[in-house]
């Protein structure tokens, strides 16, 4: 029992020591030193529920055969479930090469991409069918200004769907941003989940929810 409570300690320390993170840089440090045990810890440890929340809202609304960005695709737990439904064509981007590593042994992925949430991505402008990111718009991570590049990325009609926690939506620019780019005919909100517990181990108190936009224009 003591080794199991040893664990969890040092799992939440892990979620601490990554949100702690000064810049992008550590940022990157820090996951490729947390990527070989990312899944064991996160999934297994944590219960860690939002890949999978999310992906049941994607196969509403994307086609089996859309092409999908995987944003902030960490160790590949999003890509697996949208493989298992079904969905072949799909590229990953992260800001950390350790926790790409780990997402090429799912063979998921159709191509990899060191890339950073935030900044300029690098592909044309409607690339993609559809965009799903879990994890990644939050606190020390992705801003909300993160939202432009993937409305830009993405064909009119196609979806882009998130994982957000509600604190995050209401604090961290979040509600400006999505209203903003609603309001003036970007996007237009199609469904947003109730809140739930993602990490009903790590962070009891903490919900999230999914949203699903639906691009109107670039």
């Amino acid at each position: 029992m003591a080794n199991i409570e040893r664990d969890s300690i040092d799992r939440e320390e892990k979620v601490r020591w990554i949100y702690n993170s000064r810049d992008n840089k550590e940022l990157e440090s820090r996951y490729n030193q947390w990527a070989k045990d990312y899944d064991t810890d996160l999934d297994e440890g944590f219960g860690w529920l939002g890949p999978q929340r999310a992906v049941e809202f994607f196969t509403r609304y994307v086609p089996k055969n859309a092409r999908i960005l995987d944003a902030g695709a960490g160790t590949g737990l999003v890509g697996k479930f949208l493989d298992e439904q079904g969905y072949k064509n799909i590229v990953a981007i992260d800001l950390s090469p350790g926790m790409l590593e780990e997402a090429r042994k799912k063979h998921v992925y159709q191509s990899f991409h060191r890339m950073v949430m935030g900044e300029p991505l690098d592909f044309p402008t409607n690339s993609f069918d559809a965009v799903i990111s879990v994890g990644v718009l939050t606190v020390g991570h992705a801003p909300a200004s993160s939202l432009d590049e993937l409305l830009r990325i993405t064909n009119p009609g196609g979806h882009i769907i998130f994982s957000l926690r509600p604190d995050v939506y209401r604090d961290n620019g979040f509600k400006q941003k999505q209203d903003e780019m609603e309001a003036t005919g970007k996007w237009k909100l199609i469904e947003v989940s109730k809140e739930f517990q993602a990490l009903p181990e790590g962070e009891p108190d903490i919900n999230h929810q999914v949203w699903v936009y639906q691009v109107v224009s670039p």
